[in-house]
């Protein structure tokens, strides 16, 4: 059983597969085309520092990857709620947190 919180996090992370999958391509495409700005500028300009921009260009490629990995799981959970077809859990609210107020 999910509560309404996980419920809400799901659906969420359903509502943004494409979103997922569009950061991912862009971050790939970006990365492609600074790999080869940078490339070029090091074989043209010998005193480029190529090594510190290579570290730009591993973030956004990891970046892309966990775009894709967050795309990868909405599509499962996606599959996950229509097969199985899970119901939410209605929490009792916690009144301790809220009597130090």
């Amino acid at each position: 059983m999910l509560t309404e919180s996980e419920h809400k996090f799901i659906k969420r992370a359903i509502g943004r597969k494409k979103l997922f999958l569009i950061l991912s391509l862009i971050s790939i495409i970006v990365g492609l085309c600074l790999i080869a700005i940078y490339f070029w500028k090091a074989s043209t300009q010998p005193d480029f520092d190529i090594g510190t921009h290579f570290v730009i260009v591993i973030l956004i490629l990891l970046s892309a990857r966990q775009n894709l990995r967050q795309y990868k799981y909405a599509k499962i959970l996606e599959k996950l709620i229509s097969r199985e077809g899970i119901s939410i859990k209605k929490e009792t609210p916690n009144n301790t947190l809220n009597s130090d107020r």
